[in-house]
């Protein structure tokens, strides 16, 4: 029979009762706390069963492994993400193309940076639970809320809003990474989300169908020099 590791990492069952959903919400933010305090190599189901107040037979009800545990949070942790974002974006619905890149960056920054350590304890796991399938899942889901509030914008846009979307997402990973890398990233949010909106809108703006007020210069505009 062929071996598919991948499917060890697959959480046993789902949980369906109210005491069993508190068992696994226990068990996941024990795992990121026995991350935090021990590191992912020292990290085992024993030490996370006892961090969550249950018995390891009930975890493994659950969680098959150590591997599975990380997964189950990484997945939770990116979730609650997409779950900012969806909601940034139905907040912005009909307001103007500045108005929606200013409200992204900041839920997006916001849910990212709020708990940097989880973030960076959980970014550094990634790679061994096939982390990059799941922030694609996620990314989807954002794109897709993106990409809707947009094409709810009081003003046309002249660029595809599914590239719009896809570019916007790649400004905030490729910054959020970079802070997340850095020694202080609670620091740096508001110098970076600042920066980082400018940004933004400066190329809503550029992809915006509407007709550049005459004598009005953007960021970047050679003019300003």
């Amino acid at each position: 029979m062929p071996h598919h590791p991948q499917l060890a990492l697959e959480p046993r069952k789902s949980p369906v009762q109210a005491r069993s959903a508190a068992s696994v919400d226990a068990i996941l933010q024990a795992t990121v706390q026995v991350l935090l305090s021990v590191g992912k190599e020292r990290l085992t189901t024993t030490r996370v069963a006892s961090r969550a107040g249950v018995s390891v037979g009930t975890l493994y009800q659950y969680f098959p492994n150590k591997s599975a545990l990380l997964q189950a949070a990484l997945k939770r942790h990116l979730a609650e993400m997409a779950d900012t974002v969806e909601a940034a974006c139905k907040t912005q619905s009909g307001a103007t193309l500045q108005e929606m890149g200013a409200a992204l960056i900041a839920a997006f920054l916001h849910a990212k940076i709020r708990d940097a350590k989880t973030s960076v304890a959980l970014y550094s796991v990634s790679s061994d639970v096939d982390g990059a399938k799941i922030v694609q899942q996620m990314s989807v889901r954002m794109n897709k809320a993106i990409v809707r509030m947009l094409g709810s914008a009081c003003e046309p846009l002249a660029t595809d809003p599914a590239l719009v979307a896809s570019m916007l997402q790649g400004m905030m990973a490729g910054v959020s990474r970079r802070m997340l890398e850095s020694a202080a990233p609670e620091k740096e949010l508001i110098s970076f989300r600042r920066q980082l909106t400018v940004a933004a809108c400066a190329y809503l703006e550029a992809c915006s169908a509407r007709p550049p007020v005459h004598g009005a210069t953007t960021v970047g505009d050679p003019a300003r020099a």
